[in-house]
């Protein structure tokens, strides 16, 4: 018997809680994985209690991009290392990539990550489909097959690498469009990468760096713009990273265009700039690059306004050999799921920017929407699906890479402060996690 699959149901009481942030505390209880009653009496029978002290309850984050490494690469994380990090970070669903060995490019591969997913219960593990075989940008994977299979994949994309032929992005955008399919689009014109290993600016001139120039990932959102327009396809833009994507996006959305066309912004894209590369540390190595203060507060507004859609965390980790070496060598990516919340606390919230509602909006809402998930994302009110978390907006704490659940310690925010901190997540109705703690034996639907 899995955990997942056959864990019993159970009535939860959240004592002293507020929805959005907004009002006085109120009791809410959870049965049969829904909310059942706002405003619960206090003689309610229940099998758990949770003392919320007035913190904040939303919908519980959905994540849209997600390196779990498995299978191929479980010495830098696993799918269970994985979504015990997403639960303690108030995630209930997140989307695995495809840049798995093998790639996850049919329906075997999909169906094992979605398998081991529901057998951990811990949060939804959605498998991303790879666009093209192997990740080669050549030939279109088996895309209709994944979308049939038991993991029902409705997002694909070949992450770490670009679809850079646009007539293969076109016929992706064309296939999935006939079953509702989403293509997330890694925008990276490869030509103008080439050996690149930073922000193309002062910086890196500065550190003899190549440069990662902005108009490569610009050009490449340009194009698939019209791509999903002339196609009425679904695009979704991964990672936004510069002032001029922002630019674009919000001067498309404005039109009157065929298609239908979003965009995620990662935490450490709202956060953290080039400066940081001076000491040629590479866990700042990231793709897209860590960019400039003038990108980072361009895509706060973005993400603000509504031009972004959404955080997603590319969390990417990496075994130890992979990061600790010379920065040319080194592998780009940053762990992500256990402080997003935090940075954007730190990015949105606290400036102003983004009230609870907001945050809701777009670590929550918006990505289950742009995938199509029905369950999740929905408000916290009476019999609405129980995917849930509470969260304690007074308390603050330091990132500390070997307190994190995942395998790799690859954060970029190591001995920094940040606001936030989870006290509960449940998903489908059931604790899985508890005061900071996982909860495996509550986890599961």
């Amino acid at each position: 018997m899995t955990q997942g699959e056959n864990a019993p149901a159970s009535r939860v009481l959240l004592k002293d809680v507020r929805p959005y942030g907004e009002g006085e505390p109120v009791d809410l209880l959870v049965a049969d994985g829904r909310i059942a009653e706002i405003g619960a009496g206090p003689d309610v029978e229940v099998d758990e209690v949770v003392h919320g002290e007035g913190a904040v309850l939303l919908p519980g984050f959905v994540d849209l991009h997600t390196h779990l490494r498995e299978p191929g690469r479980e010495d830098a994380e696993t799918v269970e290392s994985g979504a015990v990090a997403a639960a303690l970070g108030g995630y209930t669903a997140v989307f695995a990539m495809a840049n798995t060995d093998p790639v996850a490019d049919n329906a075997v591969v999909v169906e094992h990550v979605w398998r081991r997913g529901r057998e951990l219960g811990l949060v939804d593990v959605h498998p991303v489909g790879a666009v093209t075989v192997g990740l080669r940008g050549t030939q279109l994977a088996e895309l209709g097959t994944m979308a049939r299979s038991a993991a029902r994949v409705r997002v694909f994309s070949d992450d770490g690498h670009c679809v850079d032929d646009p007539l293969v992005m076109r016929r992706a955008l064309e296939y999935t469009s006939a079953f509702g399919g989403v293509v997330a689009q890694h925008a990276e014109d490869p030509r103008l990468t080439v050996r690149a290993q930073a922000h193309e600016g002062a910086n890196a001139a500065r550190l003899g760096l190549t440069g990662w120039p902005a108009p490569a990932e610009e050009s490449i959102v340009a194009r698939d713009c019209m791509l999903a327009a002339h196609t009425a396809g679904a695009l979704h833009v991964c990672h936004a990273s510069s002032s001029g994507t922002a630019d674009f996006l919000r001067w498309w959305k404005a039109g009157d265009h065929a298609g239908t066309v979003s965009a995620e912004v990662t935490p450490h894209h709202l956060l953290l700039t080039d400066e940081l590369l001076a000491g040629y540390d590479p866990v700042h190595k990231v793709n897209p690059p860590l960019r400039t203060d003038d990108d980072v507060h361009a895509l706060r507004g973005a993400l603000a306004e509504g031009t972004l859609d959404c955080v997603a965390t590319d969390h990417a980790p990496h075994a130890e050999q992979d990061k600790d070496c010379e920065w040319s060598a080194a592998r780009p990516g940053m762990l992500g799921l256990q402080t997003a919340l935090g940075v954007v606390l730190r990015t949105m919230v606290e400036p102003g920017l983004l009230d609870w509602r907001g945050l809701a909006r777009v670590m929550s809402e918006r990505p289950a929407r742009i995938a199509g998930l029905t369950d999740q994302g929905r408000p916290v009110a009476e019999g609405e699906p129980a995917n849930l978390v509470l969260v304690d907006d007074e308390h603050r704490w330091t990132v500390r890479a070997a307190e994190l659940a995942s395998i790799a310690t690859n954060t970029p925010y190591e001995g920094m402060e940040l606001p936030g901190r989870v006290r509960a997540t449940l998903s489908h109705g059931r604790l899985t996690v508890r005061d900071g703690v996982v909860a495996r034996e509550g986890a599961g639907h």
